[in-house]
């Protein structure tokens, strides 16, 4: 989604639990993936304020908290239920495989009726297998158009585009003008999944139908890729590299070095680009028609395995990890959205947070992925090996989208 990350850092937290506070006491485990890009924003630092406040208000429970890059937490939390030592809780981007397999509380068994009646309702409803709730959103985020204010003005652009015919119009005066990179279309295995999703909401599709069945070749989606191809790659306005050669990092370095006119970015791009001076401003996501069609939405999640039997005490520790004060301290810290309907309220009428407003006004109307599929594991790995042929010269977009609706479809059968 999201939110982005480095470190793999390791801390024993001491905290507490209601249940245990008059018997032998409690350990729990949590492992939890790390937000900051340096030892001195590190997750740790979060984990550990909450944490200190939970054991002042409850003794009883110990809460050791492991954290670990997003390049190897799904690895370590996959280890250790694996060896048959599933962490109590564990927070990272997937919960869907766990939870079909039987290891996972159901939200109902955990959070008092407050707390998950909190939850933003899409967010919700995307943390739920066979509609029953295993995954609690963690951290929220959504895409926005990014565009460079200075490139725009020498290009003779007053403002961001509203339409997929402004934006294409908007990209050859970007490239006429010099641009090296009119708008930056990162379809490379590193998070071409996300690219693309965005593309075929404003297109006005998606990857399912309003059923979550797989429809990745459908008329709509085929439409998207076929405009992409014939009125920018074409067009050579998507830059010197190829789209299915170019993550996104690479994209988002480009435009914090003023080389990029337009792309779809998230709010650490804002840090990256106020932090080269680059003057940039949000817009939401053109859609193929003008109007304003859903925006990507992207979750982590927080899930408590069964295993170890401590139900009642993880309950406890996340009705606190949950409290607006906790969610919105993360959220600010790492330039993310709040999952809760106060929090968010909290944030949206806060001046201090008007950086963030962009991304949380397109909240309401987020799609995210279908995370709550067991096969959209192996569909997002095959979108981010093959969707980049779809613009490629002398490609036919919609037999690339027919073969990757083959796969997804083969996956669905085996959910």
């Amino acid at each position: 989604m999201a939110a982005l990350s480095a470190l793999g850092l390791m801390a024993t937290l001491a905290g507490c639990g209601a249940s245990a506070a008059d018997g032998p006491g409690v350990t729990l485990t949590l492992v939890a993936a790390d937000y900051g890009d340096s030892k001195a924003n590190s997750s740790r630092k979060y984990w550990d304020a909450v944490v200190k406040a939970y054991e002042k208000r409850t003794p009883g429970v110990t809460v050791d908290v492991t954290v670990h890059s997003w390049n190897d937490v799904d690895r370590e939390i996959r280890e250790m239920v694996a060896a048959g030592e599933a962490p109590d809780m564990a927070q990272a981007g997937t919960y869907a495989d766990y939870a079909s397999a039987d290891r996972l509380y159901e939200v109902d068994d955990l959070l008092s009726i407050p707390v998950q009646a909190g939850f933003l309702p899409q967010l919700a409803n995307a943390g739920k297998v066979r509609r029953v709730a295993y995954g609690m959103p963690f951290a929220a985020s959504t895409r926005v158009l990014f565009y460079n204010k200075k490139l725009f003005a020498e290009a003779g652009l007053d403002d961001a585009p509203r339409s997929w015919s402004e934006l294409a119009a908007d990209a050859a005066a970007l490239d006429q003008a010099g641009v090296r990179t009119a708008y930056a279309l990162p379809l490379g295995p590193e998070e071409a999944q996300a690219e693309t999703m965005q593309w075929l909401l404003s297109g006005g599709a998606g990857y399912t139908d309003n059923v979550g069945t797989y429809r990745i070749d459908s008329d709509e989606n085929v439409r998207t890729f076929t405009w992409l191809k014939d009125k920018l790659v074409d067009k050579g306005l998507t830059g010197p590299t190829a789209p299915a050669e170019l993550n996104r990092a690479d994209a988002f370095a480009a435009f914090a070095r003023g080389e990029v006119g337009m792309l779809n970015g998230h709010p650490t791009l804002m840090r990256m680009a106020a932090a080269e001076g680059v003057d940039y401003g949000t817009a939401p996501m053109p859609g193929y028609d003008g109007r304003r069609h859903a925006t990507m939405g992207v979750a982590d999640w927080m899930m408590a395995f069964k295993q170890n039997g401590h139900g009642e005490e993880i309950g406890d520790f996340l009705d606190f990890v949950y409290s607006d004060e906790n969610v919105l301290d993360f959220s600010r810290e790492y330039d993310l959205l709040p999952v809760t309907a106060s929090a968010s309220e909290e944030m949206a009428a806060d001046p201090d947070d008007v950086d963030l407003h962009p991304f949380l006004d397109a909240l309401p109307d987020a799609a995210l992925p279908p995370v709550g599929k067991t096969s959209w594991a192996d569909v997002s790995a095959a979108v981010k090996k093959q969707i980049g042929r779809a613009v490629r010269p002398g490609a036919k977009p919609g037999v690339v989208l027919e073969q990757l609706q083959q796969t997804a479809s083969a996956a669905d059968r085996e959910d």
